[in-house]
């Protein structure tokens, strides 16, 4: 009788299990699934998942003796093991290189299961009477007195007072403060969680339908920007949740929403709230997922990773701003975390909420066609009024790096009157062109650039930098032209850099602060930046970092400058990006008692994107926009696919795209007539952009009505492509659901 082994799932790009002999002598049993194990890989260790046990494939003697067990019991299991089953199937990618996705980074590198007790600080007996001659205003001195009546713990002393970890350390060595365990929840200072504002007629009513919302029910939050959809997670959080011993989820796009999330979250709700998210240290990312592993965790909130997090006790699950593209994972497992989100909701039977003021077209599509209830909140919370919006034409008219008088004109205006300003602008660095003005020479990155298309490199550094935003490299500007030695070089358009320079020149009086990825490249580095602005006049330059739930309350005045690139491009979902893009930071003004306005700075005042927006808002542009897809067979009326190779030889992408096609195409036969007429296979052609960081690129596109014929075809040939010859000569990857063609 066969010996039963351990089948175990290793992060490698292969699609297979691979066969070990239990740790020890000790049987393989099904009880060992989901447990962690080291093992021998040839020269080497790795550590994998038991994702079944059963007769080996070869000889059970030949086959190698697993180094050790790393749980006593299952890491992954029930729920999650299933979702993440489910998820290789769904993007026909190897299950190990799910399960490390799916598994903190400490936790996939085989260290122990961290303990998750929560640790708190509280002054010491001595520490009780010495707090009067601590320094007045100094950080001991503040710390002491937020711990003075009870302890605090660690976490919520991250938003009570900042960099408090130093002087903790201060008091503690001198006997006046201590770190003890909290047994219960903990309380900023023993205060009690903070109560709202009394929800309005619609947040009440989106209230009562997650109220009584039973099993699986999926739920579009539709609000406008400043509608209060964050109050709805809260109370819905509080009821469905924490009023009955269960975990809530909540995704947010970016790490930069995080803190801002988090504070909000842990004064409203009075429970530890645990973050999960990339810029954490690994121990405390570990920390977290074991806090959810264990139940202990009852509120995670966390970007595109968290969507993982266990809940052994679910309740409910939110991802907030569901539209945006964060969320979905551009390499490794290419998944989308709201689709995740969905999936485990359904696995889970706890109802998901997918919040946003402008839902993408898929959600929307699934909305209206009555697969998600449709929750709608039409009105800004309390006295809070829409912004004013205003096409500005600025053809014919100087412009001063790339701003108009007319604006800067409304700038100062709303400066005078104490307000504040975001200039947005969604391309950082100084200029995005250097020129040769006497003989057209252009600086272009030798990485990414062919013949036929060159990749120009970033102006950064005030002009003395020159940097590729494709691959990151980097050089100096040269003193002179290398193409005819002129000294006319010269920075052609416009960047964050250049523009914070001009406004910090023309408004010297007010703070000007630039909202940029290389800005806020700190931990909490947009957090820092904007407590810098403070509550007086002053003037935000930002990127699209800046259009993501921030909530600015002294925010009068959004100018959009440079969005005529963005209206033609030949992606089909770069006009839903960028409606989405502009609604969103339009949002940011007079989100409090003072009113907004928007001003659109372009070439094209006549573009019908914008006029659609202007005299419709989004839900206009979303019926217009799903009218062009379904006519056009674009998502969500059919489902696309994406092959990707890239190789430093030119040819070998379109060989192993050439042999992907014709398995496609064969594959394609055996499907049923209708499935097989309407299954396009297109390609292979070269990549949007055909070259990035020294590598040629070309891409393949399966699309059908019909996701059973897509996938009957992927399940059939990604094996055999693993096998192709072309195979060993590129890099190459599946993109199941594509966001974007590049």
């Amino acid at each position: 009788m066969p010996v039963p082994v351990l089948k175990i799932a290793l992060p490698l790009p292969l699609p297979r299990l691979f066969d070990y002999r239990a740790p020890a002598g000790v049987g393989a049993v099904p009880g060992d699934v989901g447990r962690r194990v080291r093992v021998p890989f040839g020269p080497r260790e790795l550590v994998g998942v038991v994702a079944a046990t059963g007769p080996a494939d070869g000889e059970a003697p030949a086959l190698r003796e697993a180094l050790a067990w790393l749980d006593p019991e299952p890491l992954l299991h029930g729920e999650l093991l299933a979702s993440a089953q489910w998820l290789a199937r769904y993007l026909h990618a190897p299950l190990g290189e799910v399960l490390s996705t799916a598994l903190p980074a400490a936790l996939r590198r085989g260290e122990p299961v961290p303990e998750t007790a929560v640790h708190a600080w509280v002054l010491t007996a001595a520490g009780q009477g010495a707090v009067g001659g601590l320094r007045q205003g100094g950080r001991p001195r503040r710390l002491a007195e937020s711990i003075r009546g009870a302890a605090v713990s660690e976490d919520l002393l991250d938003d009570l007072v900042e960099g408090w970890r130093p002087a903790a350390r201060s008091l503690e060595a001198r006997g006046l403060a201590q770190r003890v365990v909290l047994d219960g929840p903990a309380q900023a200072g023993g205060a009690p969680a903070l109560m709202g504002h009394a929800p309005n007629a619609e947040q009440a009513a989106a209230l009562e339908a997650l109220r009584t919302a039973e099993g699986f029910a999926p739920v579009l939050l539709e609000g406008v920007t400043g509608s209060g959809k964050t109050e709805v997670y809260l109370q819905a959080i509080a009821e469905r949740c924490l009023a009955q011993g269960l975990q809530a989820l909540v995704l947010v796009p970016e790490i930069g929403l995080t803190p801002q999330m988090l504070a909000r979250f842990r004064a409203r709700l009075g429970v530890p709230v645990h973050a999960l998210h990339s810029g954490l240290s690994d121990g405390e990312r570990a920390r977290s997922w074991a806090a959810a592993w264990r139940g202990e965790a009852q509120v995670i909130v966390g970007t595109r990773s968290a969507v993982f997090a266990p809940l052994p006790r679910p309740g409910l699950i939110v991802v907030d701003e569901e539209h945006d593209g964060s969320y979905k994972q551009q390499d490794g497992i290419r998944y989308h975390a709201r689709d995740v989100a969905l999936v485990r909701a359904r696995a889970l039977g706890v109802p998901v909420v997918l919040g946003s003021a402008t839902p993408s077209l898929e959600t929307l599509h699934n909305a209206r066609a009555g697969r998600y209830a449709h929750l709608q909140l039409r009105s800004r919370a309390g006295d809070a009024r829409p912004p004013r919006v205003r096409v500005h034409d600025v053809r014919k008219r100087p412009l001063h790096a790339g701003l108009s008088e007319e604006l800067l004109v409304a700038v100062r205006t709303a400066l005078d009157g104490g307000g504040q300003v975001l200039v947005f602008k969604n391309r950082r660095g100084y200029a995005p062109v250097l020129l040769c003005h006497d003989c057209g020479w252009s600086a272009a990155c030798p990485r990414c650039s062919t013949a036929e298309h060159p990749v120009p490199m970033t102006v950064h550094a005030g002009g003395r930098r020159l940097q590729c935003h494709h691959c990151g490299s980097r050089r100096p500007v040269p003193m002179a032209c290398p193409d005819c030695a002129s000294l006319a070089l010269q920075p052609q358009g416009v960047g964050t850099e250049r523009i914070e320079e001009l406004l910090a020149a023309r408004f010297g009086d007010v703070p000007v602060l630039r909202i940029d990825s290389a800005s806020t490249r700190r931990r909490d580095g947009l957090a820092r930046e904007l407590a810098k602005l403070g509550d007086g006049p002053g003037i935000l330059v930002g990127t699209q970092m800046l259009a993501k739930g921030h909530d600015l309350p002294k925010l009068v005045l959004v100018c959009v400058v440079g969005i005529d690139e963005g209206l033609f491009s030949a992606d089909f979902r770069a006009s839903e990006k960028l409606a989405q893009l502009l609604i969103q930071v339009s949002g940011r003004a007079g989100r409090a008692e003072r009113p907004g306005e928007v001003l659109l700075q372009t070439h094209h005042p006549e573009h019908p994107l914008l006029q659609v927006l202007v005299g419709g808002g989004y839900r206009a542009f979303a019926d217009a926009e799903l009218g062009q897809r379904e006519a056009a067979g674009f998502p969500p009326f059919a489902h696309m696919a994406m092959l990707r190779a890239e190789a430093q030889q030119a040819g070998q992408p379109d060989a192993f795209l050439q042999a992907a096609a014709a398995a496609c195409v064969a594959a394609r036969e055996r499907l049923p007539a209708a499935q097989a007429r309407a299954l396009m296979v297109s390609g292979p052609v070269p990549a949007p952009m055909p070259r990035r960081a020294g590598m040629h690129r070309a891409q393949l596109v399966l699309s059908s009505p019909g996701r059973p014929a897509l996938h009957a075809v992927l399940g059939a040939v990604i094996a055999g492509l693993h096998a192709l010859p072309e195979a060993r000569r590129v890099r190459w990857s599946l993109d199941v659901d594509p966001v974007d063609l590049y």
